[in-house]
């Protein structure tokens, strides 16, 4: 944690970025979910194609950004849009429980220069072996030290820019891309030890063993690259 300054100690804020992709509605459950986050900004990052959704604005601290397709490019660009000390990185399908909004409280309180994840699990929208996927996950973010996007990225902002952002000329991968580019510049990882729910629908619609192998294999592949080279960009 960073000694606080004498005379004035100003509250870390924190900004939460969620990209949408084209004809994704996942966002319209999340937003509900956010009103009780301690956020002065929410970017809803739209693929400049997606001009034609009707975004509700009830809450006053969304803000609407259109941004070209590419999970990375919109990521960035909500980022680029706030002005937060602190970005926290989700998903359109992603879904919180209380604890989750607390620990990602007392990591903003606390401040350190390091990124912060939760524990994946899966909606009860797929097949009930998703749950071995999420063993799987906290295997491999625990003890491989590799957690992905979709189990929330919370950093704050100088770890961002000192990271470059976002790779934005990998077609995907771009958040375990980011996960090397952090071990190689010795950021600490944090397991914030709640639960961060995330749609399990893609196992429903492609199979769940088909679609764990692919994951499996990409995750070695990209692993192998990113980890063999010198800086992701």
């Amino acid at each position: 944690m960073r000694p606080a300054a004498a005379e004035t100690v100003q509250k870390p804020s924190l900004a939460i970025v969620v990209p949408v992709g084209p004809g994704d509605t996942a966002w319209h459950g999340l937003l509900p979910q956010l009103k009780s986050v301690q956020a002065g900004e929410i970017a809803l990052v739209l693929a400049a194609d997606n001009t034609g959704e009707a975004v509700p604005l009830a809450d006053p601290r969304v803000l609407v950004v259109l941004s070209a397709q590419g999970r990375a490019r919109q990521l960035n660009a909500g980022a680029r849009s706030t002005e937060a000390q602190w970005l926290w990185f989700l998903h359109a399908d992603s879904r919180l429980e209380s604890a989750t909004i607390l620990k990602l409280q007392a990591l903003v309180a606390d401040d350190p220069d390091a990124i912060g994840y939760f524990n994946l699990r899966f909606l009860a929208d797929g097949p009930r072996w998703t749950a071995i996927n999420a063993f799987g996950a906290g295997i491999r973010s625990r003890y491989l030290g590799l957690p992905f996007g979709d189990q929330g990225f919370v950093m704050p902002r100088r770890i961002f820019e000192r990271l470059g952002g976002f790779d934005e000329s990998l077609a995907g991968g771009e958040d375990h891309a980011m996960v090397w580019q952090a071990r190689k510049l010795g950021i600490p990882l944090l397991a914030l030890h709640a639960n961060l729910h995330t749609s399990a629908r893609k196992y429903s619609e492609r199979g769940w063993w088909k679609t764990t192998r692919e994951h499996l294999q990409l995750t070695w592949r990209q692993a192998r690259r990113f980890s063999h080279a010198e800086s992701p960009r």
